[in-house]
């Protein structure tokens, strides 16, 4: 598996790293993101939906998903209040990978059995003032050539 570092040390630098992501990927991209409350998981999605026109990305902690309509169409998941796969599942997870989406999940650790083997894992450590550590990790040839864009 390949893996990119990034250091960001504000949310203007997370949203741009958001952007330049999001330029890298392609449709039907599955990004799962791990890091605690407050890391810059929805920043960071906030930076990829700037990429692709949408002006307000919100988190989706209460309605699970959130649709925007966008080229090619960026779903955003928070698996945070879900209480597995099946859950999952039952919010339509299956019918969104079949699209030519760029789908982002929140707390992707949560329902980790739910996701697809290849994807591109997102991870943010560091809370409050401090800077934040970006790490990329590609699984599958399709992610290792979005960190090569990156």
């Amino acid at each position: 598996m390949k893996e990119r570092e990034f250091v960001c040390h504000s949310e203007q630098e997370m949203l741009a790293l958001g952007g330049r992501l999001c330029r890298a990927l392609f449709p039907g991209a599955l990004v799962a993101l791990h890091g605690g409350l407050g890391a810059g998981k929805t920043a960071l999605v906030r930076g990829m939906g700037r990429a692709l026109g949408v002006q307000e990305v919100t988190s989706p902690t209460f309605t699970i998903v959130q649709e925007y309509a966008s080229t090619p169409r960026l779903i955003h998941f928070d698996a945070y209040r879900l209480a597995g796969a099946d859950e999952l599942y039952a919010v339509g997870f299956d019918d969104y990978l079949r699209e030519e989406a760029i789908i982002a999940m929140e707390w992707a650790e949560l329902v980790a059995d739910a996701l697809p083997r290849e994807r591109l894992s997102v991870c943010i450590e560091g809370d409050g003032e401090a800077p934040r550590r970006v790490t990329l990790t590609a699984a599958g040839a399709a992610y290792e050539e979005v960190l090569d864009r990156l």
